[in-house]
């Protein structure tokens, strides 16, 4: 596996090593030694799917409040997506800057979301599939988010909302 860091304190873009033959190639997605050696949480608890029909669909940002925060491990594994973490951590040097990374079919990269981070994406491409990891459960008296077009992150989307939950619409303005 390739462990490139982000400009997000303790986010990474995840790439397969790929060991490539006549057949195609092999690649291993997960290990808990590699990830440990590199100082992430290994500690996977839920492995989910989400898929969206239209193209513009836009489902986030989510993270769960402590004691049951989580860590992600993201992948597209069909159509494309526009990944998007936002550092909620107070103590973190890039506490509430944002990162957005372009996960799709083809390029096989995986992006490592940190504890206390918020969580979201835009598809790119009709027909999207996204899988991803947690390290906690998913709680639903701790799940907690924060608006996609908050004054506070300004992050850039890079198409309009086709499609978004009448929840995702609500969350409150973020105030620290």
């Amino acid at each position: 596996m390739i462990f490139t860091p982000t400009e997000l304190n303790g986010a990474y873009l995840v790439g397969l090593k790929r060991i490539e033959d006549v057949r195609g190639f092999f690649a291993r997605a997960w290990c808990r030694k590699e990830f440990t050696d590199h100082g992430l949480n290994p500690d996977l608890e839920q492995i989910n799917v989400a898929f969206s029909h239209r193209r513009g669909t836009l489902r986030g940002m989510h993270f769960q409040e402590s004691p049951h925060a989580e860590a992600k491990l993201v992948r597209c594994t069909r159509g494309a997506l526009y990944d998007v973490i936002i550092d909620l951590r107070p103590a973190s040097p890039t506490f509430r800057r944002w990162l957005g990374v372009e996960l799709t079919a083809d390029n096989r990269q995986m992006l490592y979301v940190p504890e206390g981070s918020a969580h979201g994406y835009q598809t790119l491409a009709d027909e999207t599939e996204m899988y991803y990891q947690t390290t906690e459960f998913y709680v639903p008296q701790a799940a907690r988010g924060v608006r996609y077009n908050d004054p506070a992150f300004a992050v850039k989307w890079p198409l309009p909302v086709a499609v978004i939950s009448e929840a995702d619409q609500k969350w409150p303005d973020f105030h620290y």
